[in-house]
């Protein structure tokens, strides 16, 4: 591990993800520089970094390019190689309010219920759905779900999420139901690093964030659900129906491991699209 990506990791404690795309984009820099040393680059430097990077990107990967680039420029100071930062004279993209995809309460149902009972690979996908929604996990956290923190009997799971914080989520019988069909047909795991790992891939390895992604918009093609899917959207569409029924958004909130509440509020301005919309559409005078 470089010294970067030790400090991200040990001294921030920010997430493996997080860690690797940061060090990545440091990395990226140093063969654009060509030679030129860090401690030498210049805020046009990294206009011009910028500029060529940001391309085929949106302007929340460009922000987020931005914000790793200014935390390894931190990094330099602390180091002593730098006495400032050549992205504080930069200004992020502006984002807006970001709105994500929701699919609706029959979707997720055609969705799920479209993926056959039949071999290995169905059951096990069809588990990953029922979990994906049913606790509105990230990918991250479904991947590295543990058997161990898989509480049946008391309905709830144990997660460790962004930042190593633990949270209690519960959980429904379709979903625990979906675990206990899918544990019947698991293949051996294949190493001891894997064997307490609730979903693995089907030569008993660790399941990759990739193959969940695919899977899903396989399965959402397959069921007809033309809308852009991710396994994100299904942890979306869980809070956004929470809301929609009634749920305290403090409740919300702690399900969904968000560190702050105004992150929860998103959900809140969908719920009032969908009203909006179904007034404008019953609307006497439209």
């Amino acid at each position: 591990m470089n010294p970067f990506s030790y400090h991200l990791a040990i001294e921030r404690q920010l997430s493996p993800n997080t860690v690797s795309s940061y060090s990545a984009e440091a990395s990226s820099l140093a063969v654009f520089l060509n030679g030129k040393p860090a401690a030498e680059c210049t805020s046009d430097d990294i206009a011009a970094y910028l500029q060529q990077r940001s391309k085929n990107l949106s302007k929340r990967s460009q922000a987020h390019v931005l914000s790793a680039l200014r935390s390894y420029f931190d990094f330099l100071i602390l180091e002593g190689e730098r006495k400032d930062n050549p992205c504080d004279q930069l200004d992020a993209p502006k984002l807006g309010r970001y709105l994500p995809e929701v699919l609706s309460v029959e979707e997720v149902s055609d969705i799920i219920e479209s993926v056959p009972l039949q071999k290995p690979g169905d059951i096990r996908d069809r588990a990953i759905l029922e979990v994906l929604y049913g606790c509105g996990l990230r990918v991250s956290e479904l991947c590295s779900l543990e058997l161990s923190q898989v509480y049946a009997d008391k309905s709830f799971i144990r997660i460790i999420g962004k930042g190593d914080k633990e949270r209690l989520v519960p959980i429904g019988a379709p979903a625990l139901e979906a675990i206990n069909m899918w544990l019947q047909v698991r293949p051996e795991p294949a190493s001891a690093d894997v064997s307490d790992l609730v979903f693995l891939n089907l030569r008993g390895g660790r399941l990759s964030r990739v193959s969940v992604f695919n899977m899903v918009k396989q399965r959402a093609m397959l069921a007809g659900i033309h809308k852009e899917i991710s396994p994100h959207t299904f942890r979306h569409s869980f809070a956004t129906h929470l809301v929609e029924n009634g749920a305290d958004l403090r409740v919300v909130q702690e399900m969904l491991g968000h560190e702050s509440i105004l992150t929860t509020e998103i959900y809140t301005h969908i719920d009032s699209q969908t009203w909006q919309k179904t007034v404008l559409e019953h609307h006497p005078r439209r």
